[in-house]
């Protein structure tokens, strides 16, 4: 089964995944870390768990998630994954990181592009890859069905959703896309966001105030 363990990154407190499981292969999801500090420590980490890393992953390619790329994909040496509609927003992001005080900010290109009903495997576990469109163009989940996990990205937080203001973003694609498939999952799935802490999806089906099935009793 996996484990997932979180960082918390960048002045935007972007949460970065590890999932890892039992044969010691992992992959790095939304590497935030842009400061030494931070890199050493998704660096110790790793070390110290002994992971051998597989993939770098992105679920869409906002800057408070992207930040840390060049770092994951040069130590250790593995392919890149985005869906293809994320490419623009990907390439678009060094054109204004110095102005979010980003000047060191490195591009990475991804090796490889993600497709939903395409799963990510490792060692003894299959990701599936889910379209969750709306906050980015090309916005991607990550379900486990295992362990009932799922990295929602900027997709569906605690007791939020993700902003649709940005290029590409719209608030009823969003709407659909956590309606139509996060909540088509068992309510005992973990969500983990790209921002805050874990939730359910139970939870966000009747008390989420943006996207609510139903309000409890």
């Amino acid at each position: 089964m996996i484990q997932i363990e979180k960082f918390e990154f960048n002045p935007f407190s972007e949460n970065t995944y590890v999932v890892y499981d039992e044969t010691g292969e992992g992959v790095v999801v939304d590497p935030g870390c842009y400061e030494p500090q931070e890199q050493k420590a998704l660096a110790k980490f790793i070390e110290n768990k002994k992971i051998k890393i597989q993939y770098l992953l992105n679920t869409h390619c906002h800057i408070d998630h992207v930040l840390g790329n060049d770092f994951v994909k040069e130590k250790y040496n593995v392919p890149f994954l985005i869906h293809r509609k994320e490419e623009p927003v990907l390439r678009s992001v060094k054109a204004y990181a110095p102005s979010y005080g980003f000047a060191r900010y490195k591009e990475v290109l991804p090796d490889l592009y993600l497709e939903e009903g395409k799963a990510v495997t490792f060692g003894n576990t299959s990701l599936d890859v889910l379209f969750l469109p709306g906050h980015a163009p090309g916005h991607v989940g990550f379900y486990d069905a295992y362990s009932k996990s799922l990295l929602s990205g900027d997709v569906l937080f605690e007791g939020s959703i993700g902003r649709t203001d940005l290029p590409g973003g719209d608030l009823t694609t969003l709407l659909n896309s956590i309606q139509q498939k996060i909540f088509a999952l068992p309510d005992v799935v973990t969500v983990y966001a790209g921002h805050g802490n874990t939730t359910t999806v139970g939870e966000e089906k009747i008390s989420n105030p943006f996207c609510a099935l139903s309000q409890p009793k």
